[in-house]
Parts: structure tokens; sequence; C-alpha cells
């Protein structure tokens, strides 16, 4: 999971690197392309389903149409905000998960997740501040992000049994790439050879990102192992300084602490549960094949 994180922060800082002349959509073309690569091998030496049978395509179009979304809404914040505060934003999408859940699914919310819900959400209001780092809008952008993530999570949860994740997963990247291919002909830009290997790397650090997020699942009960996806913010935090140049500001820094703050609260609550063999209540106990 922390592997995960960190690839997942690395790819952050690639996009942020070709942003300067390559348009969002052509990011998430290569985001997505080498997905599709990767998916095709996978489910072809499984001798698993592409694209999954009729019933299923209304949720699979569902889920694809929103992570293409999700993924859009990322790049453009971080071509446009400070990695620190994107990553913070985006990382609030397990809380919604709880929202969605309770509001489509009739999932019951438990005494601990609402005041770890409230130390989220005064972390994202830290973050948010106009007198900080990052401008509005790229942050408004980022918090949508979690928003489309919580929508997904929610269609993933619906799906779980249903639909093998192989097959979510490459609907997902034929889908935003077939998707991005009109937005990305009229303005398409021919990349230099430097800018070629950071579009590569994108596909390249999701990827990874993405499978070892998914063994961080099967080796490992959600509810122990989710924590440390909030790593992230602290590699964003020094990538982003480290690469970038960029300053993290007081305020961004206790917003995150507050996020992590509450995502462990939740760890803790759930570990308490397992010790009087109950079931834990995990945010985040979703297969993460969002971004």
């Amino acid at each position: 999971m922390i592997l995960s994180a960190l690839s997942f922060s690395a790819m952050q800082i690639v996009v942020s690197l070709s942003g300067g002349r390559i348009p969002v959509l052509e990011q998430v073309f290569f985001r997505n392309i080498v997905g599709v690569v990767v998916s095709f091998i996978l489910i072809t030496k499984r001798k698993g389903s592409y694209f999954g049978t009729k019933k299923d395509q209304p949720m699979l179009f569902s889920r694809s149409f929103f992570g293409f979304l999700g993924i859009i809404t990322l790049f453009y914040a971080v071509n446009h905000a400070h990695q620190a505060d994107v990553t913070i934003l985006s990382k609030m999408s397990p809380f919604l998960i709880t929202i969605f859940a309770a509001i489509f699914l009739k999932e019951k919310i438990s005494k601990m997740q609402i005041p770890a819900m409230i130390l989220a959400f005064i972390g994202a209001f830290l973050v948010a501040n106009p007198t900080f780092n990052s401008n509005y809008f790229p942050l408004i952008i980022a918090f949508c992000t979690s928003i489309t993530a919580g929508i997904c999570y929610t269609l993933l949860a619906y799906m779980k049994g249903k639909v093998d994740p192989q097959t979510i997963l490459f609907h997902l990247f034929v889908f935003c790439s077939v998707a991005s291919i009109p937005f990305m002909i009229g303005n398409f830009v021919v990349p230099t050879w430097t800018e070629l290997i950071y579009l590569i790397l994108i596909g390249v650090f999701g990827w990874l990102g993405q499978i070892t997020i998914t063994l961080a699942y099967q080796k490992a009960p959600a509810a122990e192992v989710s924590v440390y996806n909030y790593t992230g913010i602290i590699f964003s935090m020094i990538l982003g300084y480290v690469i970038l140049g960029e300053n993290v500001s007081a305020a961004s820094c206790m917003g995150g602490g507050l996020v992590i703050a509450a995502s462990v609260l939740i760890y803790w609550y759930n570990n308490r549960l397992k010790g009087r063999n109950e079931e834990p209540v995990d945010p985040g106990k979703v297969e993460d094949t969002f971004v």
C-alpha cells in the first residue's frame, strides 16, 4: 500500500512536469493506454472476460464514465495546484463513500465515522483556505476528484462479487482511452522526447500504483491496510518540494494531519471491533480501482 501511494504521488509529479505544453486529455490518454495493454495481457492469460456481460454494461459504463471524469479532474488539479494540496483533497473519497453508501446502499454510519468525517472535512477546509498556496478553482476541482471517486467506489461496492475486477479495470482503461481521443485530436501536441518519456511514465506509475494497491487488498484486510494509503500525502509534500520546488504551508500540513488523523481514528476503531469479534466499519473498504 505504501508503494502504491508512492507510485501515485510520482505519477502526479510527472503529470505536473509534462503539463506545461501537453494538454490534460493527451495525458489522460497515455495514462490509460498503458493500462489497456497490461490488462489485455492479464485477461488473455487468465482467459477472462474483457468487457463483461450485457447485463453488467449499465454499471460498467457508469463506473468508467465517472472514473474518466475523476482522472480528468485529478490531472487538471495536479497541473494547476500544489501536489500536497491536491493529494489531501483527493484523499477525501473514503469519507464521501460513507455518505454515498448510507444514501444509496442503505449502509449504517457507525458512531466513530461521524467524528472522523468531521475531522476530515475540517482538514479539507484548512487546505482550501484562499490564503494558502493554491488557488481556489483547482482545489475545488481536486475535491471533485473525491466526489467522482466516491461515486465510483459506491458502484464498485454494488458490483463486488458480480464482475471480475480485471474486467472492470479493462473496461475503464478502454473507455478512458477511447473517450479522450476526440478531445485530444483537436489539441494534440507532438511531444518532445523528454515529454514522451514523461507521458509513458504517467502510464507506468499509474499501472504500478494500481497493481500494488490491488495486491495490498488481496494480501490483507482492507481495514488494516487502507490507512497506509494516506502516506501519499507525505510523499506528495516531499516530492513536490524536492522536484517542483513547491513550499508547503503550515495550514496545509495541519489540514493533511487532520485527514490522516481521521483515517487513523477509523483504523483504531476497527481494531477495537476486531478484538471484540465484531464487524469492522471501514470507509475505504471497497477495492481501490479508481486512479
